[in-house]
Order: structure tokens, then sequence, then C-alpha cells
């Protein structure tokens, strides 16, 4: 018997890369679990369906999706346990070259997502003294270059989460986020380009990625034992005390590693 066990998780994005893989992961823990995403047809097709699995279709860059979600678990189990905000979206341009709306939809998505959900989730995971759990990148301790919408947005979770778990310090609610590094997913494939339509291929040999099941496991080994933080891979643990430690190095670092990415925005970019 895991801690997991019988416990309400929560969990949005759950149709590809880490947010199914979590789903299978929670589910494989005893947990019943309830996951959303926009493309339903697609979210049912993964799942067998059984008593302790709720799939329901939201956007949870609308407020009235969130809403709607949630109630539906709490009207179905009655609490939520566990929470994990992991829904998100990528993009790669460089910032004078991007639509203004491809930042907004993704602050809509990353940070207001987990907002909207946090919100009306509230109530119920205070009465279960309960964990609200944010999926993060290291991109939300260093800003990456052709991705300023999607760094923007993980600072932002980050501080949100940060301050949440400050007021909830002595209510019994645990608050954490994950950072993974580079993870085998979908999310790399639909990330937005200049325009806003879907880069639809990743820049990384995603052979070489830590698997998004691995990643999953990390998270859920994370809330059983009310981690504050985790921060994924060699790589992305060094990215963060680099720039922590030596942050003028690590804007060297970082721009001449996106430099050598495939098609790098940075190539077309120049250096000014």
């Amino acid at each position: 018997m895991t801690l997991l066990n019988d416990k309400i998780v929560v969990i949005t994005g759950g149709s590809s890369g880490i947010g199914k893989a979590l789903v299978e992961a929670a589910l494989a823990r005893g947990a019943r679990v309830a996951v959303c995403a926009r493309n339903i047809e697609k979210l049912q097709s993964l799942f067998t369906t059984s008593d302790k699995l709720l799939c329901l279709k939201a956007d949870v860059s609308k407020e009235a999706d969130c809403h709607a979600f949630i109630n539906t678990v709490t009207e179905r189990w009655g609490r939520v346990d566990v929470l994990i905000n992991n829904a998100g979206i990528s993009m790669r341009a460089l910032f004078e070259d991007v639509d203004l709306a491809v930042l907004k939809e993704l602050m809509d998505v990353n940070f207001w997502g987990a907002v909207y959900c946090t919100k009306y989730a509230m109530s119920a995971i205070r009465n279960s003294k309960g964990v609200i759990a944010g999926v993060s990148s290291i991109a939300g301790y260093r800003g990456l270059p052709g991705r300023t919408g999607y760094s923007s947005s993980k600072f932002a979770l980050q501080g949100f989460m940060e301050a949440l778990r400050t007021e909830l310090l002595h209510t019994g609610v645990h608050v954490m986020w994950v950072a993974p590094g580079f993870t085998a997913s979908n999310i790399r494939n639909v990330a937005r380009s200049n325009d806003g339509s879907a880069q639809a291929e990743s820049p990384l040999d995603e052979s070489k990625l830590m698997s998004a099941d691995e990643c999953a496991r990390i998270i859920i080994d994370g809330i059983e034992k009310r981690k504050r933080t985790i921060v994924m891979t060699t790589q992305g643990k060094l990215a963060v005390w680099l720039n922590k430690l030596f942050p003028a190095l690590a804007d060297k670092i970082v721009y001449n590693h996106f430099l050598k990415e495939a098609d790098s925005p940075l190539k077309r970019g120049g250096k000014g």
C-alpha cells in the first residue's frame, strides 16, 4: 500500500507526455484520478475506463472550465487530496519576432491555468490538508533565449507557488513545485512558433532525454514525501546553481548552448 492509495489526485493536461505518465503513475499507486485535457477524445483513447479514473474536457486557460472541472471532481468524490498543475505549452522564437498573442497564450495556460484550478480546489485541499503541486521547469529559475514567454510563465508560477506556500504554512497544506530538465514529451512538437503555429518537430534528440515515465515517478515520489522543491537532471541542477552563483557566466553558457540547437532562433537574430 502506498501513501496515495485511495487518495483523490487531480491532474491537468493529461493527454500526452508527463501528464499522461502522471495519470498512469498515480493509478498504479492506488489513487483515484481526475484528469483533464482540451482534447477529450484523445484523453479517453489513452486510458481504460474504470471507477478510479475520471476524464474530463477542460481548457485550463478558461476560468469557467477550471471551475467546472474541480466542481465535477468534488461532486463525484467529495474531496481533493492532491492537485498537480501540469498543463503547459512552450514556444521557440525570438522576442522581437514573436506575436504578443503567443506570450499571452503561454501565460494563460501555464500560469493562469494553475491559478484557476488552485483557486477552485483550495477549500477542498484545505479540508484534506492535501498537496498542491506545480510542474515548472528549469526555465522557471533561469530565463532561456527563444523562450521568453515560457520562462516568464514558469517564473510567475514559481512566485505564485512560493507565496501560496507561505500563506498556507500553518494549515497543513503542502505546496511544492518540480522543475524537470529536458524530458522526452510532446511539448516541443506543439511548441508555438513566432506566429503561434505549432513547431511540429523537436530541436532535440528525444531519445537521449529523461523519459516521461521517469519524470512522473520522481514527481509522485516527491508528492508522497512532501518535498519542498525538486530540480531534475544533473544539467538542470547545474544550470540553477550556476545561474545563482555566477549569473554573468551563465548568460554566456546558456546563449552558446541554445545557439547550437537545430535551427536555433539565435542564429537568425545574430549578435546585434
